[in-house]
């Protein structure tokens, strides 16, 4: 197996304050927001808030009082505003967030406007001004019921906006979450294709930091230990259902990926995932999913064909190792890997969600200028990225 040591020897790594991980942990979530200080809280939620009422209780048996603010899909720039409006007009001083990777960045996002005022698109990458965020976010504890965006240890939340129709983060080491509160239980129960759909997003942010040409040893060693687990346990989890061992595997997979993005990039699956995700209502996890076998086919071939030399070039011998569990597979094992495990959870293509075609080459355009293209292990060609979004219908 090829063990490439980083080119990047010097690195920083940041997450939240806490991470506090294991079956049944959820208990523990109302003294650990106690511990921060907090008096009123917005408890934000996914769109049956129902799923969150045993944590509202256990929050207000502390003395808290508890706002909820209910997230129904994916957070936008307008959502963004009303639950700044919310929690200021409630006094909150704390945010909660319980639910997937919506609920996850929508509370980030708030915690951080209403400790900064302004507009969100004072703070937007891409299509906002920009600006940084200079206070820290209201304590913020992030509790994740499903395993796929690692939201919970990020420093960034993303929002979309339906006028320009394009996702783009708010980011700040200020938005890093005071407390990461990971319990497998929750994903008890979990639909198989959220399950697949988080689980192939999960993936995806460890392949592409161990790919990106920002990677580091201390996220390289949590990408391969994710891989693994999520290589044993994702298929076995959708098709037959998640027992605890398969929950365990795929919540520090998607753990893991969160740490391993937050500190060493993405790529062009998730260069792709903003716009796609801006212009259709199409699942993150899912679009992911459709990108990633075509992305890293054609990756390797543009690394073969212009960069050999490149750490990337030969980490895919290793990827495909991992992910096939054989030590002397071929770098287009992984690929096809990846290929098989989407065929298998029957994640469908991208033109499900209305994309044709004809919108390729807008699509195009706008990934180029994604912030995650940037940790891409190298720049892609027009034609490249056409091929991708192409073979990904």
């Amino acid at each position: 197996m090829v063990t490439n040591v980083s080119p990047h020897a010097s690195f920083e790594f940041a997450t939240a304050t806490r991470v506090l991980f294991g079956p049944g942990r959820l208990a523990e979530a109302p003294d650990a927001v106690r511990a921060l200080g907090a008096t009123r809280v917005l408890l934000v939620t996914g769109k049956d808030a129902s799923r969150a009422q045993p944590l509202r209780e256990a929050l207000e048996r502390q003395g808290l009082g508890v706002h909820v603010f209910s997230v129904d899909g994916e957070p936008t720039v307008e959502l963004a505003r009303e639950g700044t409006a919310r929690a200021s007009e409630a006094g909150c001083d704390a945010v909660v967030a319980f639910g997937g990777g919506s609920a996850l960045d929508a509370g980030k996002a708030l915690a951080a406007l209403a400790a900064n005022g302004g507009d969100p698109l004072d703070y937007l990458e891409v299509i906002g001004r920009g600006q940084p965020l200079t206070r820290p976010s209201l304590p913020f504890v992030a509790i994740p019921t499903t395993a796929g965006t690692g939201s919970e240890v990020t420093r960034n939340a993303v929002l979309g906006s339906k006028d320009a129709k394009v996702k783009a983060s708010l980011r700040s080491p200020h938005m890093l979450p005071r407390v990461a509160l990971v319990d497998p239980d929750l994903l008890s129960g979990a639909p198989a294709a959220v399950l697949a759909s988080s689980g192939m997003d999960a993936l995806s942010q460890l392949i592409e930091p161990f790919l990106s040409g920002r990677a580091n040893p201390l996220t390289d060693a949590l990408a391969r230990e994710g891989m693994r687990r999520s290589a044993r346990s994702l298929r076995r989890a959708v098709l037959d259902g998640p027992d605890a061992s398969a929950r365990e595997d795929l919540a520090l997979a998607s753990l893991f990926g969160g740490l391993c993005l937050a500190n060493s990039g993405l790529g062009a699956v998730h260069g792709f995932a903003a716009p796609v995700g801006g212009m259709f209502d199409a699942p993150h996890g899912a679009v992911c999913a459709a990108l990633l076998p075509a992305v890293l086919d054609v990756n390797l071939r543009a690394l073969r064909a212009r960069a050999p030399g490149h750490a990337s070039t030969s980490r895919f011998q290793e990827l495909a190792a991992l992910l096939t569990g054989t030590a002397d597979a071929r770098p287009e094992d992984a690929v096809t890997w990846v290929d098989a495990l989407r065929t298998a959870l029957e994640v469908p293509g991208l033109g499900r969600y209305g994309l044709t075609a004809a919108q390729v080459p807008a699509l195009v355009e706008k990934a180029k200028g994604a912030s995650s293209m940037k940790a891409n292990p190298l720049v892609l060609t027009d034609a490249e990225l056409t091929e991708i979004a192409l073979r990904s219908l």
